[in-house]
């Protein structure tokens, strides 16, 4: 078994003769949390279409649990769990029904449906949101609804692309929060795409993504080196733009 819940090795992508990624390596170990940090437009979103095969490329490979995406799509993309960051539930059904939802489509039914959707709903804390329809939760536990339903078929890993852009500074600081629990508690491999430096914990794994490259990966801690991780992030983004 691969030591790797994801491993990148030379992803370049592009659209027409723009490039948007270069040279794209790196690996985050199963069981870690890894932020992917970098200003708008450095090309996460163009990264994440990747990962999720909403985009594909000639140029390069992409490891997921173990499974290469190119060969093996279907095996790949079941490993996941998946936040885009334009919400997707259905406004109009409540909680549990989105989650009931999803889970129809993955398969799962009946009494192993309820089950998979009442542990989902108790580790994100929405026991009592359940019956509450998407469209009146604030936009914290709309998000919370979406990390519980990408869940339900127990994926090894979670990709989250911008999962808190728009919500208050106690959402998103909650937010955070419950995915590095999931990933100490259930060992799942996290990738958290983000532009913004204080989500970032010092032992997290880190990946500066600028213009389309990778200009720094190791824990957030070392990447510092005894200066605030946003320093360093500016410093860095600073010279290569």
């Amino acid at each position: 078994m691969s030591v790797f819940g994801l491993k990148l090795e030379h992803l370049s992508f592009g659209y027409g003769a723009d490039p948007v990624l270069k040279d794209v390596s790196f690996t985050v170990e199963r069981g870690n949390f890894c932020a992917l940090l970098g200003p708008n437009g450095a090309g996460k979103t163009s990264l994440f279409s990747l990962l999720t095969r909403l985009a594909t490329t000639s140029t390069g490979r992409i490891e997921i649990a173990g499974i290469d995406l190119g060969t093996s799509p279907r095996a790949a993309l079941a490993r996941m769990g998946i936040v885009f960051q334009q919400m997707t539930l259905d406004l109009d059904l409540t909680v549990r029904r989105n989650l009931s939802y999803y889970a129809a489509l993955r398969g799962l039914s009946g009494r192993d449906a309820e089950r998979r959707i009442d542990a989902a709903l108790e580790r994100l804390e929405l026991g009592e949101k359940s019956s509450v329809r998407a469209r009146d939760l604030n936009g914290g536990h709309r998000r919370r609804t979406e990390i519980a339903r990408c869940l339900l078929h127990d994926p090894e890993i979670l990709l989250l692309d911008e999962p808190t852009v728009g919500l208050d500074p106690a959402s998103r600081a909650a937010i955070t929060d419950h995915v590095h629990r999931l990933c100490a508690d259930e060992a799942l491999t996290v990738l958290w795409a983000t532009h913004l430096v204080d989500e970032v914990r010092a032992e997290d794994d880190l990946v500066i993504l600028h213009r389309g490259g990778v200009l720094a990966h190791d824990t957030a801690r070392r990447i510092a080196g005894g200066q605030t991780v946003e320093k360093v992030f500016l410093d860095m983004t600073a010279v290569t733009s």
